[in-house]
């Protein structure tokens, strides 16, 4: 069989953008690779933030300073009627929560103050506080979210009510599950934001087990993970508290 041979006028010509492109398709994809090598050898950051390359953790840290530079007290997470909560609220996570300490009278929520006083808080005290409900979206850092309605007290007024006043001035608020094996560190402008609560009820019912019960925090400015279940210990800092998620490379601040 003849061999067919094919005019080089027929043949497809590029134009000079497109070899441009082509080289910097090559260049751009060489250098991505080179800086994916260089960042995994870099040493994880230390302390109780370890887990990630530092440069990841320094740009995590540079967004949580642009986050503060501008946050503002009175900008309020969007609220919802009644009738948009879920009935059905999502269960997520169960780390270091006990059934043991589940139920009143048996549990006491711990305030480790800054002149080494201990304070044992009942529930009971804590509900004859001025309530607060918050009806928000809650946002996971996987992707999802619902709305949910919660019933509490503000933070900030269970720090006035319980002469908490010196305490609030620090920089951060740390606080853990009983068995301590879950901790949150939460900056102290966020702590007192006054959507932030200690909430005891979910849909005007009491907490149950797999929702935090008897007392979580519900904080909407924050990611869920920063919304810990089953609260044991509240105490504070001026340096960032333990984290539970940030020590395996989540972000500290978790804003929104």
């Amino acid at each position: 069989m003849k061999k067919t041979e094919i005019p080089e006028s027929d043949l497809p010509k590029y134009s000079r953008r497109t070899w441009i492109a082509m080289i910097q398709l090559v260049l751009y994809s060489g250098l991505g690779y080179a800086g994916w090598r260089w960042l995994r050898k870099q040493p994880p950051d230390g302390g109780i933030l370890g887990g990630i390359p530092e440069p990841l953790r320094k740009g995590l840290e540079a967004n949580e300073n642009l986050f503060t530079r501008y946050y503002d007290q009175h900008r309020l997470v969007k609220e919802y009627p009644q009738s948009k909560a879920a009935r059905d609220v999502r269960v997520n996570g169960n780390i270091g929560q006990d059934a043991s300490f589940a139920t009143e009278p048996s549990w006491s929520l711990t305030v480790q103050k800054t002149n080494s006083e201990i304070l044992d808080i009942k529930l009971a005290e804590i509900q004859r506080l001025p309530k607060t409900e918050v009806i928000f979206n809650f946002k996971c850092i996987e992707g999802w979210s619902q709305i949910s309605w919660w019933g509490g007290v503000r933070l900030s007024d269970f720090l006035k009510a319980f002469s908490l006043e010196k305490e609030s001035t620090f920089k951060y608020i740390g606080m853990s599950t009983p068995d301590t094996e879950y901790t949150v560190g939460i900056d102290m402008l966020s702590a007192l934001h006054p959507q932030t609560i200690l909430a005891y009820e979910m849909n005007r019912q009491p907490l149950v087990l797999e929702h935090g019960a008897p007392l979580r925090l519900i904080i909407p400015v924050k990611y869920g993970y920063k919304s810990l279940k089953q609260i044991g210990t509240i105490y504070f800092d001026n340096e960032k508290p333990a984290d539970y998620w940030a020590v395996r490379g989540y972000d500290y601040y978790a804003g929104l």
